[in-house]
């Protein structure tokens, strides 16, 4: 039977199994935007390890099928629906969680002059100022215990632009500041905080952002993948969500605990340039 940590078969998608062998029991860990990609594939293995994972998401049908797939699962997954844009509700949310995986993210790609106003704020609320709330809720069970792991699923635009993306990168730009800053204060309390920063995976999100950019750069969409998207990649494919649900367990392992103030790159050698 293949394993929830396991991507289905498909060509040019590289097989993932779970690696990092580490128990979780008795930890309690909060995703954000957990119903798919990203979140869904950190909350079923955070779960696998052991941890009661509270998966947060507005897409209640899609927690649910998240739900199911851990049945089975060493851990529990509870899942609770929650619109982040409610930031009081997003702080109170996070209170008592050991481990915080700031996942939840939308796009719009358009230019500068076009891209609407409150989408513009939408993003920056949901994808930057969420997980500061997120945060503040969750530190004062942390610190208390001396012991936390933050994990901000950043992006390689957190490390560098892409025209048409204005409010993405502006969030993730300043997603890896406030990391940063949650590092240092965190340190002395035994809180780490890192940033993961995948290049493209694939996930619902960047089967939109094909099509987004196929509009805003007038090229047919079959070429965006190889001609936009992985411009460039050295490695010319997409990142699985399974590929970075092994980070994060790994950020959350004691061979890590060393980690903290900087971002992990996982984007096929983009940011070599």
């Amino acid at each position: 039977m293949t394993s929830p940590s396991t991507p289905p078969s498909a060509p040019g998608v590289v097989p993932v199994s779970p690696t990092v062998e580490l128990d979780l029991g008795g930890r309690t860990a909060l995703v954000t935007g957990a119903a798919g990609g990203i979140g869904r594939a950190c909350a079923l293995r955070l779960a696998a390890a052991g941890a009661k994972v509270r998966a947060v998401d507005r897409d209640a049908e899609g927690l649910e099928d998240l739900a199911a797939l851990s049945a089975g699962t060493a851990g529990a997954v509870e899942p609770q629906v929650l619109d982040l844009t409610d930031l009081d509700a997003a702080e109170a949310a996070a209170a008592g969680a050991d481990i915080l995986v700031n996942n939840a993210g939308l796009q719009l790609v358009r230019p500068i002059e076009e891209f609407p106003p409150d989408v513009f704020h939408t993003v920056l609320t949901v994808m930057l100022e969420a997980p500061f709330r997120l945060i503040r809720g969750a530190l004062p069970h942390m610190y208390a215990q001396g012991w936390g792991r933050i994990v901000n699923i950043s992006s390689v635009h957190g490390l560098r632009a892409s025209a048409f993306k204005s409010a993405y990168v502006a969030a993730k730009h300043g997603l890896e500041g406030l990391s940063k800053t949650a590092a240092l204060e965190g340190a002395p309390h035994g809180v780490t905080s890192v940033c993961v920063n995948p290049g493209y995976v694939r996930t619902p999100l960047v089967e939109k952002q094909i099509a987004d950019q196929a509009a805003a750069h007038s090229v047919a969409e079959e070429r965006v993948l190889a001609d936009v998207l992985l411009k460039d990649s050295a490695i010319k494919r997409l990142v699985e969500p399974e590929e970075v649900a092994e980070a994060v367990l790994y950020l959350c392992s004691p061979q890590a605990s060393f980690i903290t103030g900087t971002s992990l790159a996982m984007d096929g050698g983009w940011t070599a340039h």
